[in-house]
């Protein structure tokens, strides 16, 4: 969308708030499926915008969901269960049950605790509920160690409530093709390892973590060539059992833009202070480094009267320090109530905000789809979850 479509919609909408070009949405996400096959599956992993699961369920394979409360939203939507790949490094036993209550086509295991659980249900539910394995990469929280998958491959026959299908393997984001390679030359030996004890897994589940452009100097011109760079590599795995390729980020990162207002402009000696409507606990960039690098914004003039050409430091509403968008940036004019609107705000910014802290507004959520443009969410005081429950 450019200026003037957002310049139209803040005409009849408040600030701050997201805007999302569903159309946009829609066409990234059927490029990426035609770019990984014949390969690959593709699976939306919702944590990134869960307001996307109705306009993408229809293109996407699969849906990975982490919490009881993605769940949850999943139910709303009335995603078909099938569709679902059920993750999270936390789940509780009754989390378990929930899920195979509602019919979750395929479990993840992050834990032999979390095998157990799923065991445990499959046998009260008198089922296998199928499962995968989830594989830690080294250095996080994420999956269990190799040690703890081969046994619990080597102790499947003892599961009388739980099938092992396969292996889910994901490392990190914003990562380059080199990363993916490697991964690729450890799951061949993985998978070298389990037939070596009798076990062909029908089902490997792979988060690649490509990486995006967010800021100036980064390269827009293909966004897709990640993308296509892994396509290109997948036959290396994609023999060794049914491949589903899972993107959160890379999928919904560029159809999103937040708009917010200035509020107030101030200086002390050569600096020049810009406060905003919106800030940190609405917006975030993956690697942002508290305001050192500048994402991608259009600048939308009020009609007040601007001052004069300077750099402004670009400040949220939060009594916070840290509550900085950028440093630095160049305006030949700016004057309070102009509009700022941050771009490639697709993913986790309308999700991983800090959104309790100082009980401000959470922002309005607008769809523009069609030529038609719709509020999802209107804007929400969030005091009154700072309060006593009464």
């Amino acid at each position: 969308m450019d200026v003037k479509d957002i310049k139209k919609i803040l005409e009849s909408h408040t600030s701050p708030s997201f805007i999302f070009d569903i159309d946009k949405l829609r066409k990234r996400t059927q490029d990426i499926k035609d770019i990984l096959a014949p390969h690959a599956k593709l699976c939306y992993s919702i944590k990134a915008n869960p307001f996307f699961i109705p306009e993408i369920i229809d293109i996407v394979d699969n849906l990975e969901v982490c919490s009881p409360g993605e769940l949850s939203i999943c139910e709303f939507y009335q995603v078909p269960p099938e569709k679902i790949i059920y993750s999270g490094v936390n789940k509780e036993r009754w989390d378990v049950k929930e899920a195979a209550d509602y019919g979750v086509g395929l479990f993840t295991a992050e834990s032999l605790r979390h095998l157990k659980y799923i065991n445990e249900e499959g046998i009260a539910q008198g089922r296998k509920l199928p499962v995968i394995l989830r594989l830690n990469g080294g250095g996080t929280q994420f999956g269990m160690s190799k040690e703890d998958l081969l046994g619990a491959v080597k102790g499947r026959e003892s599961l009388e409530g739980a099938e092992i299908k396969g292996i889910h393997y994901f490392m990190g984001t914003q990562r380059k093709l080199k990363h993916q390679l490697k991964d690729f030359v450890k799951l061949q030996g993985l998978f070298e390892e389990l037939e070596a004890i009798g076990f062909k897994p029908e089902k490997l589940e792979y988060g690649p973590g490509l990486k995006v452009p967010y800021f100036e100097g980064d390269d827009f011109s293909d966004t897709l060539a990640p993308a296509k760079e892994l396509a290109a590599e997948l036959g290396a795995i994609s023999g060794l059992a049914s491949l589903t390729v899972e993107m959160g980020r890379f999928i919904a990162f560029d159809c999103g833009s937040y708009a917010t207002k200035v509020m107030d402009l101030k200086s002390d000696g050569d600096d020049n202070y810009a406060i905003l409507d919106g800030g940190m606990n609405h917006l975030n960039y993956y690697g942002q480094m508290m305001g050192m690098h500048k994402p991608v914004m259009q600048h939308i003039p009020s009609g007040n009267t601007p001052q004069t050409d300077k750099e402004w430091f670009l400040y949220g509403s939060l009594c916070s320090l840290n509550d900085i968008i950028c440093k630095g940036v160049h305006f030949d004019g700016l004057a309070e109530e102009d509009v700022l609107v941050f771009e490639n705000c697709g993913a986790y910014s309308v999700t991983e905000g800090i959104y309790l802290f100082l009980s401000r507004r959470m922002p309005e959520i607008i769809f523009c789809k069609g030529g038609e443009v719709t509020t999802l969410r209107r804007p929400f005081e969030t005091s009154q979850l700072n309060r006593k429950d009464i």
